[in-house]
């Protein structure tokens, strides 16, 4: 079943409890990205929040999947719920006095970041002990719907809020909503078997040796954070587009909200040919194709802003580039999560999830190119940096085209 992971009581509890902390995330995303648009309208500023976020984020990771192999990742969750509430709520109060500037807003994204660094690892490495193995495909499916759900409703919510109050309230609801998470994870048991026999960096190091000497794992992680930085990144500076197609908050928030929409297709798509020999030949393909729907995105707002109907076409190009994304990132992670020992899980996963600050780590070089040239050539040339990478490894990594999920991988039995 495609949602049979739902039946097992902790993870169900676990996936209703993270819609409140992941719908927080999405929202408070968007809500940042727009207050440092309207305190300085700078194209660099919003790449610059981007950085914020992501450099904390990424270096945190690295040592917040070696935290999630020792400590038990349930107590690390909610040290992180509750912080990130803390953070948001401080940010909320600054932003409704009208005391907020654009440094308050780097400052509180880079310590967020700092916290998702930890948080990211423990959540996505927890999956094994609240399921049986069988269900792990569905779990991470469950996990890429909820995520993506919520992107493709909220932040058009989140835009319409905006429109008719301002940023602190999102800010303030965000801030509840990890507390919510925090609450259900105080209600959770969760066993897990720490793996912390040797020192904390030759672990860490044995985690780095395990992807690098896994030729599949390395190929795919590069990929996935390739395709973020260069190809995803784009919605960091999604500000600039609404702008240029005349839409104002309520369009950011649909433009984003379009993203979501084509996230969850993706995923409702190759949730059904997981066990398909064709996976890897289908994940390539999207790969492939995301760019090119990026590039008509970047057209559209280029040649076509302020004409009849650019606004709903570039919506559709951000459908279908989402969309393919989505089948690349969700099959690759799939293929990680069922490949991976359990020993190593929390190090591989907190490696995989730089994936997700690669995004606002390429805002930066985003809005840099957006400064000095235009916000649809700095996505053109994102875009092609992503094709080139993939062709490349259609033609030497020839074994993602053979994928086998139910084969277990060589270079797997070594380190078990």
């Amino acid at each position: 079943m495609r949602f049979d992971a739902l039946s097992s009581a902790p993870y169900r509890r676990f996936w209703l409890g993270s819609i409140a902390s992941v719908g927080s995330t999405q929202l408070y995303f968007i809500s940042k990205a727009w207050l440092v648009f309207e305190l300085s309208g700078s194209a660099l500023d919003l790449g610059f929040l981007g950085a914020a976020t992501a450099v904390p984020t990424i270096f945190a990771t690295l040592i917040g999947g070696l935290v999630a192999d020792r400590i038990n990742r349930r107590s690390v969750l909610i040290l992180t719920s509750g912080i990130s509430a803390v953070l948001l709520l401080v940010l909320g109060v600054l932003d409704a006095s009208e005391l907020v500037r654009v440094w308050h807003v780097l400052l509180i994204s880079s310590l967020l970041g700092l916290v998702q660094g930890f948080d990211f690892p423990a959540r996505s490495s927890i999956f094994p002990a609240l399921i049986e193995k069988k269900q792990m495909m569905s779990a991470v499916s469950l996990n890429s719907i909820l995520w993506q759900g919520s992107r493709m409703i909220l932040p058009a919510i989140g835009g319409f809020l905006i429109s008719i109050t301002d940023t602190s309230l999102i800010f303030f609801i965000c801030g509840i909503g990890f507390f919510c998470m925090m609450t259900v994870l105080l209600t959770l048991e969760v066993r897990q078997d720490n793996h912390a026999n040797d020192a904390p960096w030759h672990e860490f190091k044995e985690g780095v040796k395990f992807v690098l000497h896994h030729r599949l794992f390395l190929t795919l992680i590069l990929l996935s954070w390739i395709s973020m930085f260069f190809g995803t990144s784009y919605v960091q500076i999604m500000p600039l587009f609404a702008d240029m197609l005349q839409s104002g908050e309520r369009g950011y928030g649909l433009l984003i909200s379009a993203t979501g929409v084509g996230s969850i297709i993706g995923n409702l798509f190759i949730s059904r040919y997981q066990q398909s020999r064709k996976l890897g030949i289908m994940m390539l393909s999207s790969a492939a194709m995301a760019p090119c729907s990026l590039i008509g995105f970047s057209l559209v707002t280029w040649i076509l802003a302020g004409t009849a109907g650019a606004f709903w076409m570039a919506c559709c190009f951000a459908i279908l580039t989402a969309a393919l994304s989505s089948v690349f990132l969700v099959s690759s992670m799939t293929v990680l999560q069922i490949k991976v020992p359990d020993a190593f899980r929390g190090r591989v996963m907190g490696i995989h999830s730089i994936t997700f600050s690669m995004i606002s780590l390429g805002g930066l070089a985003a809005g840099a190119l957006a400064a000095q040239f235009s916000a649809p050539v700095a996505v053109v040339i994102g875009a092609f940096v992503v094709l080139s990478s993939v062709t490349w490894v259609v033609f030497k990594v020839r074994e993602i085209s053979n994928l086998d999920l139910n084969q277990q991988s060589k270079h797997t039995k070594l380190f078990q």
